[in-house]
C-alpha cells in the first residue's frame, strides 16, 4: 500500500516539477499531472536503464531517480505538446 503511496507522490511532485520548467500549455489537473510524472519516471528509468546498464537498488527514494522522472516527464510533456499542436 505504502509503495502505492510513494509512486502517486513522487509522479505528482515529478508532474509539478516538469510542468514549472516547462512553460506554455500543459494538462490541468491532479490526474494528467500525476499521470504525466508516473509515464516520465518509468521513461526516465528506462533511459536510466539503458544508459548505464543496470538497475539501482539503494533505497526506495534516489535523488538521481527523481531527476530521471523529471527528465522523462519534461520530455513526455513536449510530445504532448507537440501532438496537442496539430
Amino acid at each position: 500500500m505504502w509503495f502505492v503511496i510513494t509512486v502517486l507522490f513522487s509522479g505528482f511532485v515529478a508532474g509539478l516539477v516538469a510542468r514549472a520548467l516547462i512553460s506554455g500549455p500543459s494538462p490541468r489537473g491532479c490526474l494528467p499531472t500525476t499521470a504525466l510524472g508516473i509515464v516520465g519516471s518509468l521513461i526516465g528509468g528506462l533511459l536510466g536503464y539503458l544508459l548505464f546498464g543496470k538497475d539501482l537498488d539503494e533505497g526506495a527514494f534516489q535523488l538521481s531517480g527523481f531527476f530521471g522522472s523529471v527528465l522523462g516527464a519534461v520530455l513526455v510533456l513536449l510530445v504532448y505538446r507537440r501532438r496537442a499542436a496539430r
